[in-house]
């Protein structure tokens, strides 16, 4: 229904910028119809077209660019074929017409399938609106995949129950999980009863050797007519869905996995892209960067840049350029404070309420408006718009192998951990973050990262 009024309300706009108030214009052509006729006929296909393309299918409504991409399919090639259509029987539509419905519809489209999106997730993280999932495989496997829905609540699958088809369990056995009880059926169970007492929509197989051979093809005979989806996890996590291809060999589906993109990071269209964004960036941002450093000057002794010595591609050293927001000589306090936070073994160095930062530096901070002169940095080659943010050699110190892949590309004034808690993050959640941008990077990734840092920059959330 959103879908339709969307495009109700876009033709009548269009209608109404081409002609204003007139109704009895008509595009010149075989077919005598009027621009509200035309209007309503390309609101009916284009609404067909959305419901063919399959846009609204459950699987991918709230979750992946998946649902924009099919939106963005249907809008296009409905247009193309108005197109083909009126130029085969010669159909003089108005081009400013069609040039104001199509971006026009689109936008709203994408718009009103966001506002939903947004919706859904909030009232999936109230417990809402969610799938239950039953597992089948074994509990270790089981509490792995429960946790991960837990921290991703919003993604609306809940495991309510496990089947372990060849094994006995004890009775009332359960998985140990925080906050909710999980319950674990053996083989004195079958499928259909495991189903009906965790009432399960969803059935994901996670150890397919607890089935047998022939164990997954059953499965999905005993689930006919059941209407109860039916997915099988690869155990594989921390890949990016490009990554990841489905390839029949011999009749035997596999799973192919294309190695990491970090090379892929430091090629020329990101290094082009940094450059020139940067360069936009700070030619639009020079009256407040001009601002902040006639503040910084005037309320504390001290230049108006912070210069760091930081850890950056490969392990090579640079000095990264920040507007001072503490008092002179606050690196020296570090040590001291840290100590006292007990913070001072581990990587990430934050103080919270930290003592040595100036009123000034307060707000600095609070909007992140320290960080723009990193631009200079970018446009230099030492960093990047988005990657992980470089770290002092003390914290880089404290890499294990898993940490130091983050070195593999040029760090950023924004990355993934940023728009996902800032400093509220644990070090564990941030390297893992960090990680996984390193080896699933795409340009794509970067502009959505970049939106979410200016939204989660003027929600100010975790920064300190």
């Amino acid at each position: 229904m959103t879908d339709l009024s969307v495009l109700a309300v876009t033709t009548g706009l269009a209608q109404f910028w081409r002609f204003g108030t007139t109704t009895t214009v008509r595009p010149r052509g075989p077919f005598d119809v009027s621009y509200h006729e035309l209007g309503a006929l390309i609101v009916f296909l284009w609404w067909v077209s959305l419901h063919i393309f399959q846009t609204r299918d459950e699987r991918i409504i709230g979750d992946g660019p998946d649902e924009y991409r099919r939106v963005t399919r249907a809008t296009t090639l409905m247009f193309g074929w108005i197109a083909i259509v009126s130029l085969m029987f010669k159909w003089d539509m108005s081009r400013g017409y069609l040039a104001f419905a199509f971006p026009l519809g689109l936008i709203g489209l994408l718009c009103g399938r966001k506002a939903w999106r947004v919706w859904l997730r909030r009232n999936r993280r109230m417990g809402r609106h969610l799938s239950n999932v039953l597992i089948v495989g074994g509990p270790q496997s089981a509490e792995a995949i429960t946790l991960w829905f837990q921290r991703h609540s919003d993604y609306g699958l809940k495991v309510t129950g496990v089947w372990v088809p060849d094994a006995s369990t004890k009775p009332n056995q359960s998985l140990d999980v925080p906050n909710e009880r999980v319950p674990v059926f053996g083989n004195n169970h079958n499928l259909l009863h495991a189903i009906g007492e965790t009432e399960a929509d969803t059935v994901i197989v996670t150890d397919t050797e607890h089935l047998g051979h022939h164990g997954l093809r059953d499965l999905t005979w005993q689930l006919e007519g059941v209407d109860v989806d039916l997915m099988v996890s690869p155990n594989v996590v921390d890949f990016a869905g490009s990554r990841i291809h489905v390839r029949a060999v011999a009749g035997m589906p596999l799973i192919h996995l294309e190695e990491p993109q970090y090379a892929e990071a430091g090629a020329w269209p990101k290094a082009s892209f940094d450059r020139g964004f940067s360069l936009v960036l700070l030619l639009l941002a020079s009256p407040l960067l001009l601002v902040a450093a006639t503040a910084v000057k005037a309320t504390s002794k001290g230049p108006v840049f912070y210069r760091h010595r930081r850890i950056g591609l490969n392990g090579a050293e640079f000095f990264m350029l920040k507007f001072r927001s503490m008092r002179v000589g606050a690196d020296t306090e570090l040590s001291l404070l840290m100590a006292a936070q007990g913070g001072a073994t581990t990587p990430l160095f934050k103080v919270k309420d930290d003592p040595r930062i100036t009123r000034v530096g307060k707000f600095l901070r609070r909007y992140s408006i320290d960080e723009l002169p990193q631009l200079i940095n970018v446009l230099r080659g030492d960093m990047s718009l988005v990657g992980p943010r470089p770290q002092v050699a003390a914290e880089v110190e404290l890499y294990d192998d898993r940490a130091h892949r983050r070195l593999r590309v040029r760090p950023g004034m924004t990355g993934l951990w940023q728009v996902s808690g800032r400093s509220d993050l644990t070090w564990d959640d941030a390297i893992h973050l960090d990680t996984y941008y390193v080896e699933n990077w795409s340009l794509t990734g970067d502009l959505v990262i970049i939106w979410k840092t200016f939204r989660a920059v003027l929600g100010s959330s975790g920064a300190y």
